[in-house]
């Protein structure tokens, strides 16, 4: 049974998510109105707003954030203001090992090429786009050392946006389960270029079947973002650039209220995949 929320008529929900148990707000949260397929991110502050539910009286909203459970509460179709949502922490163990540093020596998965290809890659809040790192050489790999992405040089290439990392665990080995269980907001100086994260410090073993990186836009300060208000939104975050290296299509992007989905464009006999790599641990 999910709790109901109910409120006076109107034509906006609004809201704050929040740690159950710190009280502290969640950035970056995503809300989608299931039977809608819509939804909203919740800005650096936790805050939201989102249309009501127009296909029928009654709706769920799913909230999902990083590091948190997935929650699920029955709305009905009128307005609610100050809602706050409560979500309970989930401890996520990341099994570790110990090596021989001897024995260990870095390996780049993902993108080679260092020049992109033609083409440009721009998301909204809330939406990622993930590239699988395959293991293709069947090496026993270790923990992942940094993730890069190619940044381009127009838009606007410092914005931030936030770093995931998913199991390819997911229908079709789409991206599903987190890897990265921190928030890790980055930003770049310029575009036109690799820009490197490192992840040393999270101790994440690299699975050996393969990994996906991926970027994810997200809104700074306390800006709003809404699928259902999109059309009057425009588009200010990185570009991400794309590679043809690859005869297989590693690619997919997410959509708030939509999921995952994988991109097929070609270029003749090679796909169109976003410039992503890693450089991970490797066993001699």
């Amino acid at each position: 049974m999910y709790p109901t929320l109910s409120w006076a008529q109107g034509d906006r929900i609004t809201g704050r998510v929040v740690d159950a148990e710190s009280k502290e707000p969640i950035p970056f949260a995503s809300i989608t109105l299931r039977e809608e397929g819509t939804g909203a991110l919740t800005n650096e502050y936790g805050f939201f707003q989102l249309a009501m539910p127009v296909r029928s009286i009654d709706d769920s909203i799913i909230v999902m954030a990083l590091g948190f459970k997935r929650t699920a509460l029955m709305v009905r179709r009128g307005k609610m203001e100050d809602l706050i949502i409560d979500l309970p922490r989930q401890t996520i163990k990341l099994e570790g090992f110990v090596v021989e540093a001897s024995k260990v020596r870095p390996m780049m998965l993902g993108a080679r090429s260092n020049t992109p290809d033609q083409g440009m890659i721009q998301g909204m809040p809330g939406s990622q786009y993930a590239t699988l790192m395959k293991n293709e050489k069947g090496k026993k790999l270790g923990f992942i050392r940094s993730v890069s992405f190619y940044i381009g040089e127009n838009g606007f290439p410092r914005e931030p946006f936030r770093v995931r990392l998913y199991k390819a665990d997911g229908n079709y080995n789409s991206p599903n389960t987190d890897m990265l269980t921190e928030n890790v907001v980055v930003s770049a100086a310029r575009g036109g270029e690799w820009f490197t994260v490192d992840l040393t410090s999270y101790s994440i073993p690299a699975p050996e079947e393969g990994f996906y990186v991926a970027m994810e836009w997200i809104v700074s300060g306390d800006k709003f973002y809404t699928t259902n208000f999109m059309d009057s939104y425009t588009p200010y975050g990185q570009i991400l650039r794309p590679t043809f290296e690859f005869k297989d299509s590693r690619t997919w992007n997410y959509t708030i209220g939509r999921g995952w989905s994988l991109i097929t464009l070609a270029n003749g006999n090679s796909r169109y995949n976003a410039m992503i790599r890693a450089e991970v641990d490797a066993y001699k």
